[in-house]
């Protein structure tokens, strides 16, 4: 495990990419009532995201997500809801089936060190 501040471990299984994809999410609440709605990711990772919700998404709830860039589907599980400062309601998911290659990506491996440009020094010359 890689350590990100002094006190915090890095636990995730792969690192997290913030960038806003559309997605379709759809599913069934425990009720029976149908939803449906378009909304975009906040960070993505190989294992899972987080995205925006427009209703309160109940943590355990089992979801499915289309990409709207490569059209893929996977099934997904909410493993944490928030509400944030500006009113926006955040839901953290993982994939339970069908998540391999769901955001066309590739992930560094976890704990990996970020790459580093090189910058030539200055000479100075007399």
């Amino acid at each position: 495990m890689s350590l990100l501040h002094y006190r915090r471990i890095e636990r995730r299984r792969t690192a997290r990419v913030p960038i806003s994809i559309n997605v379709l999410v759809y599913g069934e609440r425990e009720a029976g009532e149908k939803f449906k709605y378009w909304t975009r990711t906040v960070s993505v990772s190989e294992h899972g995201g987080a995205m925006v919700v427009e209703e309160a998404l109940e943590v355990g709830q089992i979801f499915e997500l289309m990409n709207e860039y490569n059209n893929r589907k996977a099934q997904a599980k909410v493993v944490t809801a928030r509400k944030m400062r500006d009113g926006q309601a955040h839901a953290a998911f993982e994939f339970v089936e069908g998540g391999e290659k769901f955001w066309s990506m590739v992930f560094p491996a976890a704990g990996a060190k970020p790459l580093r440009k090189l910058v030539p020094r200055m000479v100075e010359t007399e």
